[in-house]
């Protein structure tokens, strides 16, 4: 059986912020889904899975240190996160049948609307404003150049009846 530190090239007196950065990287590097068809990068990924497995947890890590460490206690130990090795993921299961409709751990919408429900509806009103100003600014702006074609018609019926009664 291979040294567990060894295996993520860790010192035994490393931090458990060293032995998860020393898994991170090697998992990245080994893992089935990089090196795909290579048996060597799938065996290493599996030895280096296992190897945080104990090391990752502190209670498996003193058991391991002091050689206390059973088989069966490693077989329960859990995953590390992250997807497990293509090799060695089990089945997946069909998903248990319920009845009734299930509900939701967590109502993030009345959540939401407990913390910010003052400031949702301030946020509506200022759009609704917004939105009556910028009708009334298209309306007015649509008077503005009916008054100002009005206007110049008059204008110009006004010339054209001084013209025709000059030449008359």
């Amino acid at each position: 059986r291979r040294d567990l530190y060894e295996v993520l090239g860790v010192p035994s007196t490393a931090t458990a912020a060293q032995i998860k950065t020393a898994y991170y990287e090697q998992s990245f590097r080994y893992h089935p889904d990089r090196n795909a068809g290579s048996a060597a990068a799938a065996a290493r990924f599996a030895a280096v899975s296992e190897a945080y497995r104990v090391l990752g947890s502190a209670a498996l890590r003193r058991k391991y240190d002091r050689g206390l460490l059973s088989a069966e206690e490693l077989r329960d130990a859990p995953r590390p996160p992250g997807r497990p090795p293509a090799a060695a993921s089990p089945p997946p299961r069909a998903p248990a049948a319920r009845s009734g409709p299930v509900p939701t751990p967590f109502d993030f919408d009345a959540f939401y609307r407990a913390h910010y429900g003052e400031q949702l509806l301030r946020e509506q009103l200022q759009r609704a404003r917004r939105e009556q100003l910028r009708l009334r600014r298209e309306e007015s702006a649509a008077q503005g150049r009916l008054r100002i074609l009005s206007d110049l018609s008059i204008g110009l019926l006004f010339f054209l009846g001084v013209a025709l009664l000059y030449g008359l």
